[in-house]
């Protein structure tokens, strides 16, 4: 059973409520879309097929890693994936998967922490989100809203308030690195009182655009 990976990697997590802490990324090839500001282009064609237990040798290489990050490209492209998470999990790593938000994530195993993103207009896949996800979102999981403009910044405040205003995903809005600066975007978050969390990419405030991290 294996895998198409682009690259395994120990780095810093730079997102989401496990930023800072050191991790193991895996990242698989393949896409199903193709964001404007995506930072991680080269992962939709290059890769090498790994069988699963290299995967899982590998990831025992780095035993100081808080947890494993499972990403892409988009990862649920693949099949064997949900197998892998499984691996991971059963053998007591903590775990998650950062997903584009356009496939089913019902048979991602309980104990994976899913981040889910849901893309906005400056992307040009904001029709992407696959809405029956949010069933499957518990409060252990997040949801990320990459923000470059006004109208991202309306349009994801708009989605919450029809989808999450009752939900318990942490929600956070990321700065696109060449869009609405943090600090606007933190502006309108007090200014609307919203209940998200501002998530900066601290791998690229640490080492800048082309660092590894995620």
């Amino acid at each position: 059973m294996s895998l198409i990976v682009n690259e395994i990697f120990y780095s810093i997590q730079g997102e989401t409520c496990t930023c800072g802490l050191p991790a193991v990324f895996i990242r698989l090839a393949g896409c199903n879309l193709d964001c404007t500001w995506c930072d991680t282009r080269y992962a939709r064609d290059a890769g090498s097929e790994m069988e699963l237990e290299a995967i899982i040798r590998k990831i025992e290489e780095y035993p100081s890693a808080d947890h494993v990050t499972i990403t892409g490209g988009e990862p649920l492209l693949q099949t064997n994936t949900v197998h892998l998470l499984k691996m991971i999990t059963d053998r007591g790593w903590k775990c998650q998967i950062e997903t584009n938000g356009s496939i089913l994530i019902r048979d991602v195993p309980e104990k994976v922490r899913k981040i889910v993103d849901v893309k906005t207009p400056s992307s040009g896949e904001s029709d992407s989100f696959e809405t029956r996800n949010l069933k499957y979102l518990t409060d252990r999981d997040e949801v990320k809203f990459v923000i470059a403009s006004v109208d991202d910044y309306e349009f994801a405040r708009d989605f919450i308030a029809k989808y999450l205003a009752h939900r318990g995903p942490v929600v956070n809005f990321t700065p696109e690195l060449n869009g609405m600066p943090a600090a606007e975007l933190a502006g309108r978050i007090l200014a609307d009182c919203l209940p998200v969390r501002l998530n900066l990419q601290v791998h690229k405030l640490v080492w800048g655009d082309k660092s590894k991290g995620k």
